[in-house]
């Protein structure tokens, strides 16, 4: 299969998801296939809470804004640009795929259709509508994909390779299972805020989104805090303000409240903004509606601690204090090749 046929193919998907990118609905008759297929996505967008209850139609629009945005003519080429595609390796790749926040599986059936391979797809029982939609609109759109997306309901058999996303303790059973074939397998990760007391008020702002977007439920949401000693944290709970409505959301104000009650009756403690608690911890991953801190002395010190466990995080967000910082409020917007965990998988799956 010729390569820019499927990267057109991949161009007229993000020029179809770029009609919801807004709350406001605009069909657009330029659009291929849009008279089968724009109705019944936004009936989908209106109806996935029905489907997983955390999949509110603000954050499916987000999921779906930002494949729209890395879904464009340039980014494609600039992403294949860095690869030899002189050859197909039509490899069968098990996918199976994370239901954490909408649509986070499908980079990986992106990679493995443009590399030439077959995707054989395990969907996770919490996001078991919307990829299918996008593959079914992709195989309109180029009828090769027909038989290189496959959706598995039953056992995984007959696969030349793996990619699996899954808990730490779903990762050795992964290890052990897919043992025989060459594998990619993702564990548990979370992401951090490196601060200094100096960000400005509206970084501080952009932070929320990195924190809520999604109600912080995905790897790239920041869920830990390094902050100076003395660190004065008003500035801080300003920038989160925006963020306010979250608790009008029914499951993550049942998370607050849990989880705040559970703080209090273990005697930590917390600093509490009413919709968000902070505690200091030495952990990475904190539960939802809560996020660690921990105060250091030397920046030097966070950055190598950081660099000692990167096995642990997925993003790190400052004021380019690291090599691989991420801006104020972009952790929800990856690039096509800001890969997960680090692990080049289009170069993985192009030399199957």
């Amino acid at each position: 299969m010729d390569l820019e046929a499927k990267k057109k193919a991949f161009v007229a998907l993000g020029d179809f998801l770029r009609q919801f990118a807004t709350n406001e609905f605009i069909k657009s008759e330029k659009v291929e296939h849009n008279d089968a297929f724009f109705s019944s996505f936004e009936a989908l967008i209106e109806t996935s809470v029905h489907y997983n209850g955390w999949f509110v139609k603000e954050q499916v629009l987000l999921a779906v804004q930002s494949w729209a945005d890395a879904l464009t003519e340039e980014n494609i080429a600039q992403w294949c640009s860095a690869y030899d595609f002189s050859r197909e390796p039509l490899k069968k790749v098990g996918l199976i795929l994370a239901g954490n926040i909408p649509l986070v599986g499908f980079h990986d059936l992106l990679s493995v259709l443009i590399s030439g391979n077959i995707a054989l797809v395990k969907l996770s029982s919490n996001d078991q509508k919307l990829l299918p939609f996008l593959a079914k609109y992709l195989q309109t759109v180029e009828p090769q994909f027909q038989d290189r997306l496959i959706f598995i309901e039953g056992k995984m058999e007959g696969f030349d390779a793996v990619i699996a996303t899954g808990s730490n303790n779903t990762a050795r059973y992964f290890d052990y299972y897919f043992n025989s074939v060459p594998h990619v397998i993702r564990k548990n990760r979370n992401s951090v805020a490196l601060l200094t007391g100096e960000e400005t008020p509206e970084q501080l702002v952009e932070l929320g989104k990195d924190i809520f977007t999604f109600y912080g439920l995905g790897c790239r949401n920041v869920s830990k805090l390094f902050v100076p000693r003395g660190y004065n944290f008003d500035a801080f709970f300003q920038g989160m303000y925006e963020q306010r409505d979250v608790i009008e959301y029914e499951r993550y104000a049942n998370n607050y409240d849990y989880n705040k009650a559970v703080f209090l009756m273990s005697e930590f403690k917390l600093l509490d903004n009413g919709f968000l608690t902070i505690k200091e911890d030495a952990s990475y991953a904190s539960p939802i509606s809560s996020i660690y801190y921990e105060y250091y002395d030397a920046i030097d010190e966070v950055v190598e601690r950081l660099r000692k466990d990167e096995d642990k995080i997925q993003c790190i967000v400052s004021n380019e204090l690291t090599e691989d910082s991420i801006a104020f409020g972009q952790t929800q917007h990856p690039q096509l090749w800001d890969y997960a965990d680090q692990v080049d998988t289009l170069e993985f799956l192009l030399k199957l």
